[in-house]
């Protein structure tokens, strides 16, 4: 169920997105009527829809953290703040490059917290994680450095997706690539940290 929560404006970005190209024109005209501005062209319609509609979607996300009495987390603030800057780029200048980095910048943040603190000798994922397992230090720092090599290729894998094919391939790889990739990554470290909470029951 969270991970569906998580998911939500990836999942109403694609929606909209292919929602927007059963009828390119009549997308057009609406989406330039609520941005305003210079006229749509049909062919960036679509993603201009499924930008508005990922903005609109991470601020009812935090909405409804706050209305069950939580506070959102701090990666759910990171994220409203990088598309909410690269989604209105993108609408005011009509240029979908931008929203198409947002994906890669949300990874380098991520990135660089976990980087800053390989820096500064802290481990960010210890804080967040060291009260559900039991690891010796050393594996805590490969962790650590594990995700931040994940979150820094996989942000380059983006932009390469993202120049390197049309939008719609983006679109698809936005949402099924990078949770594929994540998917196999979380796995991949599950199972290494398992193995490595069995050798301390030893």
């Amino acid at each position: 169920m969270k991970l569906l929560f998580d998911l939500f404006p990836i999942i109403l970005f694609f929606a909209a997105f292919k929602f927007g190209q059963s009828d390119p024109a009549a997308t057009a005209d609406w989406i330039g009527s609520v941005i305003g501005g210079a006229a749509v062209a049909p062919d960036q319609a679509p993603v201009l829809l499924a930008t508005l509609v990922g903005i609109v979607a991470t601020f009812v996300q935090i909405g409804l953290v706050f209305l069950k009495g939580r506070r959102p987390e701090p990666m759910l603030w990171i994220s409203l703040a990088v598309i909410v800057v690269f989604g209105s780029l993108t609408l005011w200048l009509h240029n979908e490059m931008f929203i198409k980095w947002k994906p890669t910048i949300l990874y380098w943040i991520f990135g660089s917290i976990l980087l800053f603190g390989e820096f500064t000798r802290r481990n960010f994922l210890t804080m967040l994680l060291g009260k559900q397992l039991e690891l010796p230090p050393s594996a805590w720092g490969v962790m650590q450095r594990a995700w931040i090599g994940f979150f820094y290729i996989t942000g380059i894998i983006n932009l390469i997706v993202a120049y390197a094919f049309s939008t719609e391939t983006w679109v698809n790889f936005k949402l099924f690539g990078l949770l594929a990739l994540t998917f196999i990554f979380t796995i991949a470290i599950s199972v290494w940290v398992m193995k490595k909470t069995e050798s301390l029951t030893k």
